[in-house]
């Protein structure tokens, strides 16, 4: 599916045991400003830029395979969704213009992402700082060639 505004009629099934119970109402991919907005059933509304959708994406690629393994993201400031393709009752499996595919985003975990969204920028940014690095600088393997401005 491309990316476009996408309304749910019914309730999605619940989050993991671990996050809210709150679940997607409505779905909107605002491309211009490049957030994926969430407005979930317990009344919570939250815009949630691509850039940290997929500077945090829970994929292996991005998370390793274990605590250490992380994978410092660069270069994804200008990063937009290709698609948004729904995974059962659960889940979102956004596709980003770097080629990145393999995350799978919960319910719980897009919760987490908008609620946390400040706390986690400044995290990345830390990383960042510790690693010597900028936000627009290129990937090692995939270079996306694309500035930023700040967050």
């Amino acid at each position: 599916m491309r990316p476009n505004s996408q309304d749910y009629s019914q309730p999605m099934t619940a989050a993991s045991a671990n996050g809210p119970a709150a679940t997607p109402q409505a779905i909107t991919v605002h491309e211009h400003s490049r957030v994926l907005e969430v407005a979930f059933s317990d009344g919570a509304t939250f815009r949630i830029p691509f850039e940290l959708m997929r500077v945090y994406s829970p994929s292996a690629q991005v998370q390793g395979h274990g605590p250490g393994q992380e994978v410092l993201q660069t270069g994804k400031c200008e990063v937009t969704l290709v698609a948004l393709e729904p995974v059962g009752h659960y889940a979102l499996r956004p596709v980003f213009s770097d080629g990145h595919d393999s995350g799978l985003f919960t319910w719980a975990y897009l919760y987490e992402l908008g609620r946390d969204q400040d706390a986690l920028m400044r995290q990345y940014e830390h990383r960042l700082a510790e690693a010597g690095l900028e936000r627009d600088a290129p990937m090692p393997v995939r270079a996306s060639g694309e500035g930023c401005s700040s967050h």
